[in-house]
């Protein structure tokens, strides 16, 4: 029992030492201590956890979920919640609302990893590119970039899946093709404080090219910065998905989306409640946890309050 205790007290002096020995060690060392900073945050981690919960949530729908979310009982359309067999109620349809909200979490997830894949890995390439080479390559595509901003998101995103029709693959893509331009402005921002600096200047005396530099030294540096905007931004991304499916340009009937549950509910507000309520809630609640979390992140990755974590 004191050789478990010691060798845990070594491992944690070894993280938090002020003294790395190796490059991996001061790695393991700054993630050991942003997780410190990241842990005194409580709001951040109920954010953390409201997010962790979703994930096993939707990793366990099929054994979670009361019932099948598609099968239909218009015998029992309709019932409030706490109805036997129904916690949350049924909607208009018959259809268990907790079994479809417990897989709607799956659709939520994929489109928020689709987007948060997709967005800024694309403004991440504009940003760097634009911000290293300079000249007329950085002038059209900072005005493309400015193209895409002068319009409103859910009104370029609507646009896009008009264009390619309702789909949720579509709906992904179109909400990809609206978020990217911020992150180009925040790479190029980065880009352009780091290429005149002395390393930049002594890798290029070494030979290395426009490639191995925007990817190996550039790129690295614009990481955080990225990271808490992508968490920051989730919110909005679930915002437009719902949006889209509530205009029934995202995730198509039955499919059981938030938005789209949200949209089937409307007419039925004022009488049965719990029908757009339920999902409505559900996208509060994820949103709300992806603001608090960004917020957490923002706290440790910002290399100005790096000083004081």
């Amino acid at each position: 029992m004191t050789d478990t205790n010691m060798q845990k007290q070594t491992l944690r002096e070894w993280l938090m030492t002020d003294t790395p020995t190796s490059r991996r060690h001061a790695k393991f060392a700054a993630l050991y201590s942003g997780w410190l900073t990241l842990k005194s945050n409580s709001m951040a981690m109920i954010g953390l956890g409201i997010l962790l919960l979703l994930v096993l949530i939707a990793a366990a729908a099929p054994l979670l979920a009361p019932m099948d979310p598609f099968v239909q009982s218009l015998g029992d359309r309709l019932q409030p919640p706490g109805t036997e067999g129904h916690l949350l109620g049924t909607d208009s349809l018959g259809r268990d609302i907790l079994s479809r909200m417990i897989y709607g979490s799956r659709i939520t997830l994929y489109i928020v990893a689709l987007v948060a894949l997709i967005a800024p890995i694309v403004g991440l390439l504009v940003g760097t590119v634009a911000g290293y080479t300079g000249g007329w390559i950085d002038t059209i595509l900072m005005r493309i970039t400015d193209i895409f901003l002068a319009f409103p998101r859910l009104v370029l995103a609507l646009a896009f899946v008009a264009a390619l029709g309702a789909g949720i693959e579509n709906a992904v893509l179109a909400i990809s093709l609206t978020a990217w331009p911020p992150y180009a402005r925040i790479a190029r921002a980065e880009t352009l404080t780091i290429r005149n600096s002395d390393y930049i200047a002594a890798i290029k005396l070494q030979g290395a090219r426009a490639f191995r530099i925007i990817t190996r030294h550039i790129w690295p540096l614009c990481i955080s910065s990225l990271i808490v905007r992508v968490t920051l931004d989730m919110a909005g991304v679930i915002l437009a998905a719902a949006g889209l499916g509530f205009l029934g340009l995202g995730a198509q009937p039955p499919s059981p989306e938030w938005g789209a549950m949200i949209a089937e509910g409307r007419r039925f507000i004022l009488d049965h409640w719990w029908v757009a309520t339920m999902p409505g809630l559900a996208i509060f609640t994820v949103s709300l946890a992806f603001n608090l979390l960004g917020d957490g992140l923002r706290d440790v990755l910002d290399p100005k309050e790096g000083g004081h974590s």
